[in-house]
Parts: structure tokens; sequence; C-alpha cells
């Protein structure tokens, strides 16, 4: 029973805390080192088991954050940061918005009907996010591209932004961190879990999503006297948005370039070809090599080039401080959670009262839900409760 207590408490201050805009991965960090020391102190499980012991139960705390580190930075880690380094590197070069262009040309054909015009942009926005897996990066881009189109036919401010908001609410495919996440916490490869598990849903959802925007959007634009079909291409020059880089305009065949990771990591898998197996960080590396060579052939300067891979580096770090460290702290407040018996207690009364399957899946939702508004970022809350799952 103290466990639990002691366990509720730290959650409840480690919740505030982060209400209170205090830096998630620190408390995180510092709820979980906290839960350790008081899993010892009552005589509850060790950090670390006595095989993997530094010799001081004290010590094995930090060991734990230490060996976490290793194995993230070396193993997802990595997988995370070359994603986001290759998608910084994709906008750098102008190849992401060549893709939103090419991919948006066939929605003039549907732009007498408003609302269809908008779920149709929802959806090439999520099938964006496939290939641009910076949520922020497809935000801008979606705003320079998508946004003005939406308002030409005649929808509203709130109604065009919408879809653009919510066009990452189901990350998709092997390139987001999340999904090479939930892959690793649950042991299968990647390729197996987007294509096995996560499309079937993902579909469904994102059709669901969709029909609301329709059914929504357009309820809310009536309720405040806005009618599409009056406002048909006024605003169009409104926001006669220009790049706030002013980069040079990139060719159309740039658009494949996003393209490329994924279809190396779909061809060398189980699906197409057995005898090569290629990983998502492999496959990010020949992607950026053969961007590289695109790269000489436009700028025809090798100094440029060579330059130029240096936004791909910053993406990296940008990953391992914005993310790595949310895995970090996110598994130690875990193990913390674990130590001190609160994990089993849990699992144990969920099946003592007799909950489902499916009724644990919903309280994880909840839980992770939550956590992503509290934080502002589902990265955040997903990469510090998913531990909890297999559990």
């Amino acid at each position: 029973m103290l466990s639990i207590i002691i366990a509720l408490v730290v959650t409840c201050l480690v919740a505030r805390f982060v209400l209170k805009g205090y830096k998630a991965q620190a408390v995180l960090l510092a709820g979980g080192i906290v839960l350790m020391i008081a899993a010892i102190l009552i005589g509850q499980d060790l950090p670390l088991p006595e095989a993997a012991s530094t010799g001081s139960k004290w010590l094995d705390i930090f060991q734990f954050i230490k060996n976490t580190f290793s194995s993230q930075s070396a193993g997802l880690g990595l997988k995370i940061m070359a994603i986001a380094g290759f998608a910084v590197y994709m906008h750098e070069i102008g190849a992401s918005e060549a893709l939103v262009k090419v991919l948006t040309r066939p929605l003039v054909k549907i732009k007498h009907m408003p609302y269809m015009f908008m779920a149709m942009c929802f959806i090439i926005g999520e099938f964006l996010s496939i290939f641009i897996t910076s949520a922020s990066g497809l935000g801008v881009l979606l705003m320079v591209t998508l946004y003005p189109l939406m308002r030409s036919v005649g929808l509203s401010r709130l109604s065009a932004c919408a879809p653009i908001a919510t066009a990452v609410a189901v990350e998709m495919g092997p390139g987001q961190g999340n999904v090479n996440f939930a892959a690793e916490i649950i042991g299968i490869d990647v390729v197996d879990y987007v294509v096995d598990y996560q499309l079937v849903v993902a579909f469904a959802a994102l059709l669901v999503v969709a029909i609301l925007h329709i059914i929504i959007q357009k309820h809310f634009d009536l309720k405040i006297g806005h009618i599409a079909s009056e406002h048909r291409h006024l605003g169009e020059s409104e926001l006669n948005t220009e790049q706030s880089d002013n980069k040079e305009e990139a060719p159309a065949i740039y658009a494949i370039l996003p393209v490329i990771p994924l279809v190396l990591i779909f061809t060398f898998s189980k699906l197409v070809i057995t005898t090569i197996k290629m990983d998502v960080t492999t496959a990010m590396f020949v992607s950026l090599v053969v961007t590289l060579i695109f790269e000489f052939f436009r700028r025809h300067s090798a100094m440029a080039v060579v330059d130029s891979i240096q936004h791909f580096f910053d993406g990296m770090g940008r990953q391992f401080a914005n993310v790595v460290t949310f895995i970090v702290a996110g598994q130690t407040f875990a193990q913390g959670l674990k130590a001190i018996g609160a994990i089993n207690v849990i699992v144990n009364s969920a099946e003592t009262a007799g909950f489902s399957p499916v009724l644990m899946t919903i309280v994880m939702v909840l839980i992770i839900m939550i956590s992503a508004i509290l934080m502002g970022s589902g990265n955040a809350a997903f990469f510090s409760f998913a531990n909890l799952v297999p559990d």
C-alpha cells in the first residue's frame, strides 16, 4: 500500500510541475530517480538486476540512466535522428515543397465542392506526413500551399486551418519516430508493424476524421454565418505567402526524393526482396547519398553540396535534444514505477477486476491523450508512457 501511495504522490507532483511549464524531460527524470530511491528504501525491486549492478544499489540508478542513453542513442534514437535529419534536409533543398505541389494538383478538379475539397486536403496532408516526417515543417508547407487553395474555394479561415492542424493526427509509415518506437517496444519489424497492424486502423481513422471534418467545419461555418459558395475565390490573394527563407524553387523531379526511403524500406523487406534487409537508418543514409548526387547536378558545386549536408546533421542533433531525451526520461520514470511495484499492482488489479484487453487499451489511450494535452506534445506523451504498455 505504501508503494502505491508514494507512486501516486510522485506522479501527481510530476504532472503538477509539467503543468506549471517545467521542462518535462527533467521532471520525468527526477520523478523516476525519486521512485527508484523510494523503492530501495522500502525494500522493493532494485534499479538493475544483480548481474548488471555496479555493486552499489544507489549508483545503479544512474547506471540505468546511462545504459538507457547508450542503448537508445545507438538503436532507436539513431533511427529517429536519421529520420529527422533527412526531413530537415528535404525541406532545406525544396524537395518537400516539390512533393506537395505534385500531390495537390489533382485537387483542382473538386474545387466546386469546398468541404469535400477540405476533406481531401486532410487526406493529402496525412499522406504527405508519411514522407515529410517533421510535423512543424509539414504544417508550414501546407499553410503555404493548401491554405490559400482552401480559402479560394470559399472556406472560412478556421475551416481552412482545421485539416492542416490535424494533418499528422495519425502518424503512419516506417519513417515516423513513434511508429519505430512502437515496433521496438513490442519487438517486431517496423514494416511488419505498419503493414499487419497499423494500416488497417489508420485507414479507418482517416476516413472517420475526414467525414467529421466535412460535417463539423460546415456546421461551424454556418453557425458564424459563413456560406462557402458566397465566398468562393475570395482570399486567394489574401495570403500571397512566400517562403520565409526565400529558397530557390526545386525542380519538379525533386518530388521523388522524400519518397526514396519508404521505397527502399518496403522493397528490401519480407514483402518484396527477402534476401536483402534494409532498416530505417540505412535507408535514410542511402537516400541522403542519392539526394547529394541530385544536388550536385543541380548546383554544379561540390563545396555547396558538401556544406548543405550540415542541415542533415543539425536536424539529427535537434531530434536528440527533443526526442531521444524524452525517451530516456520516460523510460526512467517507467522504471521507477516498476521498481516501486506500482505497475504490478495496476496489472494485478486490472486482472482481478476483469478488465478486458480492449478496456486496458482504452485506459492507456486516455492516459497518453491527457498527457499529450498537458505536455503540448504527442511525441512526449507517447515516448514517456508507451514503455508501460507491454506490461
